[in-house]
Formats: C-alpha cells, sequence, structure tokens
C-alpha cells in the first residue's frame, strides 16, 4: 500500500479513537466510531481477493446496522431528556445503545460477522480489528455503565463465554480461532462490567496485551492454519516454547498473566451473590481452554515431517517485531505476583 494512504489510514483510526474516547457527547462519540470503521475499509480489502472482499463487505454492513442502532437511540434520549450527554440515559435509549454496541464489538447473539470477517483478512488487519478497533466501543460502555441494563449485560457475557468456547473447540484456522477467543474474552468484560467497570477495564487491558502478542507470534510464523504451527519449532525453537505458555496464559492458567482477570471477576461475581453466573463462566473458561491446549499441543509437542523440498529453515530472518514482541510477552506471562499493587492503585 501507498505509504502516504497507509499513514492517513492510520491518523484515522488514531483520530476516531481518540475523538470518542474524549467525547462526553454522542454526536461526537458517533462521529468518531464511524471514522474508525471507513479507516480500517482499505486496509481490509487491501489484497483484492474474493474473500477480504466479502469480509469487507460483511464488516461494513454490520458496522453501518449497529451505528444507525446508536444514532438512533441517542436521539430518543435527546429528544426525552433534552440533552446529549453520554452519562445520561433513559431506559430504552440504554437498551437499544447496549445492543449497538455489543454488535460493534461481536458479543453473542450479535457475534456471527466476526469469525467470517477475520477468516477473510490478513493477520495484520485482524489484529487490529481485534485490539484496536474495540477500544472505543468499550470505552462507551464503560462511560455509560452507571444507566446500561445489567441483567441485560449479564445474558450478552453469558452468551459470549460460551459461544466463544463452543465455537473454537471445532476450527482449524488461527484467524477463526482467534475470533472466537475475542468473543469469549469480551463475555467475561460484559459480564463484570456494571459491577466492577474498573475491574472490566483492567481485563480489557490485559486483553489487548495478550492477543496482541499472540497475533505477532502470528504474523512473524506466517501461521493461518493449525497444522502450520508444527513447524514453528525448526523455525524458532525459542519463541515456540513462550507462545506456548502465551496460549496457557489466554486460557487463564495460573501462575501467568492471564489467570488475574479470571480470578478477579469470579472473586467479585461471588461477592455480589451472583453464584449461577461465576459458575457458568468458570465452565465456559474450559471450553475456551481445550482450543488453547489444542493449539499448544500442536505448536509444542508437535513437528512436521520435513522433505528435501522444504524450505531451509534457518534461512528465516527475525523481523521489526521482535523487539516489541518481547515486552509484551513479558507482561503476558510475569505480571500476576503483582495483582495486590494493581488492585491498590
Amino acid at each position: 500500500m501507498n505509504p502516504y494512504a497507509l499513514f492517513i489510514i492510520f491518523f484515522s483510526l488514531g483520530l476516531g479513537t481518540t475523538l470518542t474516547i474524549s467525547s462526553s457527547n454522542w454526536m461526537l462519540a458517533w462521529m468518531g466510531l464511524e471514522i474508525n470503521t471507513l479507516a480500517i475499509i482499505p486496509m481490509m480489502i487491501n489484497t483484492h481477493h474474493p474473500r477480504a472482499t466479502e469480509a469487507t463487505t460483511k464488516y461494513f454492513l454490520t458496522q453501518a446496522t449497529a451505528a444507525t442502532l446508536i444514532l438512533f437511540a441517542t436521539t430518543i434520549n435527546a429528544w426525552t431528556t433534552g440533552q446529549w450527554e453520554i452519562k445520561e440515559m433513559t431506559p430504552i435509549a440504554s437498551n437499544t445503545l447496549t445492543i449497538a454496541l455489543t454488535m460493534k464489538l461481536g458479543l453473542a447473539p450479535l457475534h456471527f460477522w466476526l469469525p467470517e470477517v477475520m477468516q477473510g483478512i490478513s493477520l495484520m488487519t485482524g489484529l487490529i480489528l481485534s485490539t484496536w478497533q474495540k477500544i472505543a466501543p468499550m470505552v462507551l460502555i464503560y462511560m455509560s455503565s452507571n444507566s446500561l441494563n445489567t441483567t441485560l449485560l449479564f445474558t450478552f457475557g453469558i452468551m459470549s463465554a460460551l459461544v466463544g468456547g463452543w465455537g473454537g473447540l471445532n476450527q482449524t484456522q488461527t484467524r477463526k480461532i482467534l475470533a472466537y477467543s475475542s468473543i469469549a474474552h469480551m463475555g467475561w468484560m460484559i459480564t463484570i462490567m456494571t459491577i466492577s467497570p474498573y475491574l472490566a477495564m483492567l481485563n480489557f487491558l490485559l486483553y489487548l496485551i495478550l492477543t496482541t502478542s499472540l497475533f505477532i507470534i502470528m504474523i512473524i510464523l506466517n501461521a493461518t492454519k493449525i497444522n502450520s504451527l508444527s513447524n514453528s519449532w525448526s523455525k524458532m525453537p525459542t519463541l515456540t516454547a513462550l507462545s506456548s505458555i502465551l496460549l496457557l496464559s489466554l486460557g487463564g492458567l495460573p501462575p501467568t498473566t492471564g489467570f488475574m482477570p479470571k480470578w478477579l471477576i469470579l472473586n467479585e461475581l461471588i461477592k455480589q451473590h451472583t453464584v449461577t453466573v461465576a459458575t457458568i463462566m468458570a465452565f465456559s473458561a474450559l471450553l475456551s481452554l481445550f482450543f488453547y491446549l489444542r493449539m499448544t499441543y500442536s505448536i509444542a509437542l508437535t513437528q512436521s515431517p520435513n522433505t528435501m523440498t522444504s524450505s531451509t529453515m534457518w534461512k528465516y530472518k527475525l523481523n521489526q517485531w521482535t523487539s516489541t514482541l518481547t515486552l509484551l510477552m513479558i507482561i503476558s506471562l510475569f505480571l500476576l505476583p503483582i495483582t495486590p499493587n494493581i488492585l491498590s492503585w
């Protein structure tokens, strides 16, 4: 892609997210979301492949529907209350807005577009879609969490955690697995949002770090299928060993960083006497853990046969992601011991 076009795209992505985060007015927040949506579309369709075209069309239609619902909900709210402030929401506008923002995030039962879109785009664009594009809607939910319907968010959260776990069980494409992983993680955040917004945003921050690390590994290994992960040991043994631990961190196993948000969320749900919700969420974590272990098995315990016609593995060179991955990997694996310090902030 042309460097000037790439600069405009990334500038627009940053501008849209910054505009949404810094606004206290629904119209400005809506404008920021629209700038974000329009900025990523050229990156998605850049490969000029029929799958990329299909994915871009699905993404645009879904995001346009969600944006229309947001504008509709905020207009109703302004008609009723006489102002466009984010924190003042009527029940009808609040429920409509929750549905629109969960559609933008890809939460169940409005998740059907996310795996298909992820499958049709490149790993780099998938990284932006799974991380940066979720910041603005999550911040809007965080800012309006006091006026949101807790029962509705619980329903979306539990369904997302279960669908994210079940949907990834039978997948062989890494991009689809990462899409269902994103749905499951978002379910955990939405479930705790009205009870403890701070804890939900902590979970979101750790999700961004863990997901970015895993996407960078997939980009370095050029792994779009689970079978291609078996070549990783002969390419980069150290990265392969760390990748398997990172996958366990995403699954939420101690003593890795990924255990922290699940532990804190379950603890908070039990404190609020919602033991049934906490039990369902804990069982949904087992579903997600299964496909993380499946990927760990492929990447660490399987080595594909190399024939004489296969490419020479020592010719693979590290690229510019290495220094970034080092920092993210340390954070992804070793933050659990400082959990008390994080909670005291």
